[in-house]
């Protein structure tokens, strides 16, 4: 299964992140290359209380519906997303890399113990499920940008 707390897909994801330039297109959505650098941060920061965000109640905190989404399901293009993980700013991008690459390796140096905020659409969810979901995350974004 692969997850960022297995520090060679991490180094991965990271490799491909320094792939991207501030003027790659998106093959779906609104988003510049800057703008989603900075959102796929935002859980990441709110898993670890240093960003606040609204609970949203509904299906997805589903025990059942939650283990698809986080372990297996596909992810759409351009579902919705808590509204303070929108970036309508335009980062600087290099920040934003720098940013993101701390922001990750703190995150995966929480350890297994550490305690995470509930997910504001899933609820509480696992170290196991945090390190997946997290992992899909960046990946599906960056497979939006084409790396």
């Amino acid at each position: 299964m692969l997850t960022i707390w297995d520090a060679p897909r991490r180094k991965e994801l990271l490799a491909r992140f320094e792939k991207l330039t501030p003027d790659r297109r998106p093959a779906w959505g609104r988003m510049t290359c800057a703008q989603m650098i900075a959102h796929v941060a935002d859980p990441m920061k709110a898993a670890m209380g240093e960003k606040r965000v609204a609970p949203k109640p509904g299906i997805f905190a589903n025990p059942i519906v939650r283990h698809m989404i986080v372990y297996w399901m596909p992810w759409p293009k351009g579902a919705p997303t808590a509204p303070e993980f929108v970036h309508t700013d335009e980062p600087d991008f290099k920040e934003g890399l720098a940013l993101l690459h701390a922001t990750l390796e703190r995150f995966a140096a929480s350890g297994e113990q550490s305690r995470m905020e509930p997910h504001p659409a899933f609820g509480a969810i696992s170290h196991k499920a945090w390190g997946r979901l997290m992992y899909r995350h960046l990946d599906h974004h960056l497979r939006q940008f084409g790396a």
